[in-house]
């Protein structure tokens, strides 16, 4: 089976075209500054980005009539359970209307669409970010005039979960795991019995501090800096998602320069324990939701990369279940796996309403 696989990012729009598991293309389209400048809304971009991944099909030698299904990249939606979603008219609609807000991810499930419609083949999303499966208690922030939502790297969280019960020959419907996703955000959830029960939400301001973003900020001194009338919101916006963490520190996301100039700079090197100070601490508390019996314990996402920040993580929370590590992020792959196992009749697609 021939599945074409999209995965638009705000700076970025990834195609690959897989026949079962074998990818026969992967590829990674940059647009510079200048590229979508003539675009106001994210959504603007959406023939802009179908041209362009439709020329990368016909570059590869495939052509369309040749797959099966698409499968794109789940937006911000309305809060759903996990799995294969087909995307049909009311899913196309918050997506373009952006339910809970606009993001480059939404064009992941327009394009595959129209792109599948003309073919006559489904489209897919699988696991996007907004996946919930919070318990009730898991949403009481402290103030009712605000809930705790879940956003997080819902799909290859998922995909690492699944990929490590295979490895160690259990169930993932039969386990607790904590994934920690860790990339220009970093997420982390605990998986209980098939259902992610609880996470920080990576986007916005809460959990460990991330290359790109600021994590939990003691309130009362972020309100005083929201009213200081130094700052506008978009500012304090950018502040915390995009310009937080290390971004805030160094002026830089590349761990790579930081990391070297920790080896001059004390305080460098302080705020890259920090990070994995914090992490650490997010997975400790992930813990007690299960009561600490926890099987599996799953470092993933391009930090994962990095032994340094592994390895003071895993000092920290060794005792409390095996550590494994998974670098990079596996998301082509992980949609690609997602349509297969609809099409191969192992998973019923959901519908969403």
């Amino acid at each position: 089976m021939k599945l074409l696989i999209v995965n638009p990012g705000s700076t970025s729009t990834k195609v690959a075209i897989f026949n079962n598991t074998t990818p026969i293309l992967e590829k990674t389209i940059r647009h510079s500054t200048t590229d979508l400048a003539p675009y106001e809304k994210v959504t603007d971009q959406y023939d802009f980005r179908k041209q362009i991944i439709i020329d990368n099909v016909q570059a590869s030698g495939t052509t369309l009539q040749e797959l099966d299904a698409v499968v794109g990249m789940g937006g911000l939606l309305k809060p759903i359970p996990g799995g294969t979603y087909l995307v049909d008219e009311a899913m196309v609609h918050d997506l373009r209307t952006g339910i809970q807000g606009l993001h480059a991810s939404n064009l992941g499930g327009l394009i595959a669409q129209e792109i599948a419609k003309h073919i006559g083949k489904p489209a897919f999303i699988v696991d996007p970010v907004v996946v919930d499966e919070f318990e009730p208690i898991s949403r009481i922030s402290g103030n009712p005039l605000i809930q705790r939502r879940s956003i997080f790297h819902a799909l290859n969280q998922r995909a690492i979960a699944r990929e490590y019960c295979n490895d160690a020959s259990k169930d993932y419907l039969n386990v607790n795991l904590i994934v920690a996703h860790m990339g220009g955000g970093i997420s982390i959830g605990i998986h209980s019995n098939g259902r992610v029960i609880d996470a920080n939400n990576a986007l916005d301001g809460d959990g460990p501090f991330s290359p790109e973003r600021s994590g939990s900020l003691p309130v009362g001194d972020l309100v005083d800096l929201c009213f200081s009338g130094k700052h506008t919101k978009q500012e304090l916006k950018a502040a915390i998602t995009g310009k937080g963490g290390m971004v805030a520190y160094f002026g830089s996301n590349n761990m790579m320069e930081i990391e070297e100039k920790a080896k001059t700079d004390p305080n460098a090197q302080l705020i890259i324990n920090a990070m994995a100070y914090q992490i650490s601490k997010e997975i400790a508390a992930m813990s007690s939701v299960v009561s600490g019996k926890v099987d599996g314990i799953l470092l993933t996402g391009g930090l994962a990369r990095w032994d340094y920040l592994v390895n003071q993580i895993k000092s920290r929370v060794s005792f409390i279940a095996e550590v494994r590590q998974y670098p990079g992020e596996h998301e082509l792959l992980a949609l690609a796996l997602g349509g297969l196992r609809v099409l191969r009749g192992e998973e019923e697609a959901k519908i969403y309403s």
